[in-house]
């Protein structure tokens, strides 16, 4: 499978990527994160969120079992369809939609984006738009959180190459940086019982000073830094870059 810009786009990816990116661990961890983003972005009882790349919609449905009125949008069915099954009887709504489309003017308290689900697209004007899309979406004095990998801790913790295994995959990752910490670019190997699999993506990086900047060109009125959900300073111990923004 060849490296493009548009991987996130193919279905095989996300396809083949599911049983290592949402595995046992990943859907255990949703309640924890979920309780520390309530408590990091003190989210209101009973707010309007929307979890912007749901991807399964763990953090969704963990948000509607605290009573908060959730939206996931996704763009891959096969996602949404896992997502509904899980959810159940609970009062989510699902919209299939790229995130370059999906705007409901200010129906929203907060907007979350999460697991690195930013700096896809080739032309950056797209995530620009994608910011503006969320932007619109929040009423006056909503919030955006996004939690990505920043360039400062990806100089900080780069590796040519890890390895591990996941119930029955074992997986090699290659990464490779592009120019001036441009993108990341990652090729997976997977070994399953179904064979050999091969998959690339590349995701745009950003240094918090110029995601900060990004954020207000989209209408955002500033942001706060932290190296996770939990609140750590976005220091040199930063496990993740987590932006929070309002309206």
């Amino acid at each position: 499978m060849a490296t493009s810009r548009d991987w996130h786009e193919d279905d095989r990816f996300w396809a083949l990527a599911e049983p290592l990116m949402f595995d046992d661990f990943r859907v255990q961890s949703a309640l924890p994160e979920i309780e520390q983003l309530v408590h990091l972005a003190q989210i209101d009882p009973g707010a309007k969120i929307l979890d912007l790349c749901c991807g399964p919609g763990r953090h969704a449905i963990e948000l509607a079992r605290k009573d908060y009125r959730v939206t996931g949008v996704d763009r891959t069915a096969r996602y949404l369809d896992r997502a509904r099954a899980t959810a159940g009887a609970l009062d989510i709504e699902w919209v299939l939609e790229d995130a370059r489309r999906f705007v409901r003017p200010e129906a929203f308290d907060l907007a979350i984006n999460l697991y690195t689900s930013f700096g896809y697209f080739e032309d950056p004007e797209d995530d620009l738009l994608m910011l503006e899309n969320v932007a619109r979406s929040l009423r006056p004095g909503g919030a955006l959180v996004v939690q990505m990998h920043g360039k400062e801790v990806v100089a900080k913790g780069f590796a040519e190459r890890t390895w591990g295994e996941s119930g029955q995959i074992t997986w090699l990752q290659e990464h490779r940086l592009h120019a001036n910490f441009e993108a990341i670019e990652d090729r997976w190997t997977l070994l399953t019982p179904q064979g050999r699999h091969d998959i690339s993506f590349v995701v745009r990086l950003y240094a918090a000073t110029e995601f900060g900047t990004l954020l207000q060109k989209a209408g955002f009125s500033g942001a706060r830094f932290f190296g996770s959900l939990d609140g750590l300073p976005y220091d040199q111990n930063a496990h993740r870059m987590v932006a929070i923004a309002r309206k």
